[in-house]
């Protein structure tokens, strides 16, 4: 079956400021200004590459960089120079080994020397974002992960984050812009300020919540703002009924529930905690309320709960899911039909790519 590719008008591109060479490490301005004043236009090989075992993010967006800003100006007026490249390329979510080829560029150089930065850039960090959320999303074993770090890095990155988060199996994204590329809504919990703007009655603030939008969403609550997770949770859930569809947990990891503190522990969002959270719930009539666990999740956290059968029905993970690398590498490695590439990036073929027109 044909496998689709997002249209390059979805990325918003400022076309203009990128064929001028805004975003671009100077070096390649300076070489893509040497070759044409020089006339010098060699055809080469273009060839990108990354070092981990991962999961290719990004790479629609790069090819609409060298699609929408590959070219020359001449005489003050732009001259698109995609059509005369040959362009190969694997397709997003695809799995990807050390050192694999992920993409190819072939053509006159000085058309798309400038463009490097730009779509490596792309590729590294929403590959990283793919990487990390496969990760918990494997550790979860079939439960839902939130997706939710927005509010750990700046606000540009947050489409394109979302929109690999998707493609990596988040099964929700915490911001509009977040979920735009595949025309979805960001969800959320009754937040720790509404609670605060409510006196500090998280009832009162769910209450609020359930009545305005309970017919648009499933209503998740955070028990913890008053460090009596048990308590609140049951609050919670009896005075809203069917209305609740579940209640999160986010102690903090400086903190010991009240539950716990007189056994000593431990802080944060931990195993005991959840158990005593559900055993209550249950206890109190509330079976079918799901627990949310947030708060410091990693990939490994979430593989330990799961080992140890942790009553968790989904995972909100924020910052561990933008943290780390997964940088990607650009190397001419053929030159007018000859090998012609630095020592130790030679030309690796890769069957799996498939033209772009």
């Amino acid at each position: 079956m044909p496998r689709n590719r997002l249209d390059p008008a979805i990325f918003r591109l400022p076309e203009v400021r990128i064929r001028e060479g805004y975003y671009s490490d100077a070096y390649f301005n300076f070489t893509k200004e040497l070759l044409e004043a020089e006339q010098h236009r060699p055809r080469v090989l273009m060839q990108v590459f990354q070092k981990k075992e991962s999961l290719l993010g990004g790479i629609d967006e790069a090819l609409a960089i060298v699609r929408r800003c590959a070219g020359q100006y001449v005489d003050g007026r732009w001259r698109d120079g995609w059509e005369h490249l040959d362009v190969h390329a694997l397709y997003e979510a695809d799995e990807v080994a050390p050192y694999e080829t992920v993409m190819t560029i072939e053509g006159d150089y000085s058309l798309f020397a400038h463009l490097e930065t730009v779509y490596l850039g792309a590729l590294a960090r929403r590959t990283l974002v793919m990487r990390n959320v496969r990760a918990v999303v494997e550790a979860a074993g079939g439960k839902d992960i939130l997706f939710m770090p927005a509010r750990h890095d700046h606000w540009l990155v947050q489409t394109g984050d979302g929109w690999a988060a998707h493609e990596a199996g988040a099964i929700g994204v915490s911001t509009d812009a977040n979920a735009s590329w595949w025309g979805g809504r960001g969800v959320g919990t009754v937040p720790h300020a509404l609670i605060a703007a409510y006196d500090g009655d998280t009832v009162a603030a769910a209450r609020a919540f359930a009545g305005r939008y309970g017919n648009t969403m499933n209503v998740t609550v955070l028990v913890d703002f008053e460090n009596d997770s048990t308590r609140t949770a049951i609050a919670v859930a009896d005075a809203l009924g069917d209305d609740l569809w579940g209640v999160r947990l986010d102690t903090s990891e400086s903190l010991v529930d009240e539950a716990l503190q007189d056994r000593g522990g431990p802080p944060g969002v931990n195993a005991e905690l959840v158990r005593l959270v559900r055993q209550a719930l249950d206890d109190a009539g509330h079976g079918r309320v799901r627990i949310v666990a947030s708060g410091g999740f990693t990939a490994n956290k979430i593989a330990q709960f799961e080992a140890e059968g942790v009553p968790v029905d989904a995972y909100g993970v924020g910052s561990s899911l933008v943290r780390g690398n997964n940088d990607f590498t650009a190397d001419v490695v053929m030159v007018n039909g000859r090998p012609c590439a630095k020592v130790g990036r030679e030309h690796r073929p890769n069957p799996r790519l498939e033209r772009v027109d």
